[in-house]
């Protein structure tokens, strides 16, 4: 008897680009001269938002040092309050570039609209956080250009919406999507999101993008963050996301859920034996 939900024909016909039959040895995504996908383990680590040249540049230094392929680091901020620091915007976006440069790693920064994506033209991988996941705008605009989209699940999206949201970008010519699931909205409180671990397997076999985990924004608290990445690894993700910064009291943004550097270097040490690389 076949308990598959999934019927593959119909998967092909919804999403003839995402799906899995598209492509069924899966697809590697090239981020300068990182390779995302079947068989490899990404490690994008920084701080939810760069606050200033000394702190991006010190955890830059660190999370490369760990290990860390890309480095990570928000500059347009969406937050839910109006009044919560919401980046350096184009100077944050500068400063970005200019780390990337000196650390020779990728940089992956948030874009939250389309008109912005001339001032990203120092940025490796544009990322569409869960909020933006069905601009369908900003989704086919991104497509019409041609760097790696890092694109994060909803926050109460379904697979199916998810792959919905990677084909408007396929469609419109770019195929370099990463996908990234950050923990969807519950009813529990106990953290910040509930990290749908059986997305990894699910996704991998409904579609050939690469798919990462982002155990920060799903704990919420640092404490978690270590423990859910080790379990994200152990799933068979392709890779993690995460938030690190040398003073969390201190941080501008989603302080409560950054790990110190030394905390990181430990969670690569131990991702990478679980992954066995």
């Amino acid at each position: 008897m076949n308990r598959y939900p999934y019927d593959e024909k119909a998967l092909e016909k919804e999403y003839p680009l995402a799906a899995r039959c598209a492509r069924p040895e899966g697809s590697i995504i090239a981020v300068g001269d990182v390779r995302i996908g079947p068989g490899t383990l990404t490690l994008i680590a920084g701080p939810c938002a760069v606050e200033s040249r000394e702190q991006l540049f010190t955890t830059a230094a660190a999370v490369k040092a760990a290990g860390a392929a890309i480095l990570r680091g928000g500059t347009y901020k969406p937050r839910t309050s109006p009044y919560a620091f919401a980046g350096l915007g184009e100077e944050g976006l500068r400063l970005l570039a200019e780390a990337g440069r000196e650390f020779h790693i990728p940089v992956v920064s948030e874009i939250t609209s389309a008109e912005l994506l001339p001032l990203f033209d120092g940025i490796d991988m544009l990322q569409v956080g869960a909020r933006n996941m069905q601009n369908y705008a900003l989704l086919q605009a991104l497509g019409r250009q041609k760097k790696p989209v890092l694109l994060k699940r909803g926050l109460a999206a379904t697979y199916e919406e998810w792959m919905a949201s990677a084909e408007y970008i396929l469609r419109e010519g770019n195929p370099n999507v990463v996908l990234c699931e950050r923990g969807i909205r519950s009813y529990q409180s106990g953290t910040r999101g509930t990290l749908d671990l059986a997305a990894v397997p699910v996704m991998q076999s409904l579609t050939h993008l690469p798919v990462l985990v982002d155990p920060s924004h799903a704990a919420g608290v640092s404490e978690w963050v270590s423990a859910l990445g080790r379990a994200a690894v152990a799933a068979g993700a392709d890779g993690l996301m995460v938030e690190v910064h040398p003073e969390p009291g201190r941080a501008l943004s989603d302080g409560q859920q950054a790990l110190l550097p030394e905390e990181f270097a430990q969670l690569a040490e131990d991702a990478r034996r679980i992954a066995g690389r």
